[in-house]
């Protein structure tokens, strides 16, 4: 006899106010939908949006990749975002300017993209 083993369903609450974090990269982008605290609600990838390879890294992969955030961020009824941006890859823009045209309110744009201050010194010169 199998043994049934039962999942427990999702609660989906209301969120009136999130955040997105875009991750991009010279490779792919990350797109992150979280509430206030910082739990994550959803996320989508350009590679898991269907694109590979150069296409992934495209502005118009980063644009449907935020579609489908958009898409989970209404189930969620979120009607607020912060958007933080991080990297220096090509779907930085795209992927706000498709969210920009969702109806989805946003309060701020960040660019949250770490700033190299020329870190530890460097390892001595190896002598043979």
């Amino acid at each position: 006899m199998a043994q049934v083993t039962s999942r427990r369903k999702k609660k989906i609450t209301n969120v009136p106010k999130g955040r997105i974090y875009v991750q991009s990269t010279f490779n792919n982008t990350i797109i992150t939908l979280t509430d206030s605290n910082g739990g994550v609600l959803g996320w989508e990838t350009a590679g898991h949006s269907g694109f590979r390879g150069a296409r992934k890294s495209t502005p118009y992969a980063a644009q449907v990749a935020m579609k489908s955030v958009i898409d989970k961020a209404q189930t969620f009824q979120v009607e607020e975002v912060d958007v933080y941006v991080k990297g220096v890859g090509s779907g930085r823009e795209s992927a706000v300017r498709a969210l920009q045209g969702s109806g989805i309110t946003v309060t701020g744009i960040k660019d949250i993209t770490p700033i190299a201050h020329n870190g530890c010194r460097p390892k001595k010169p190896r002598r043979v």
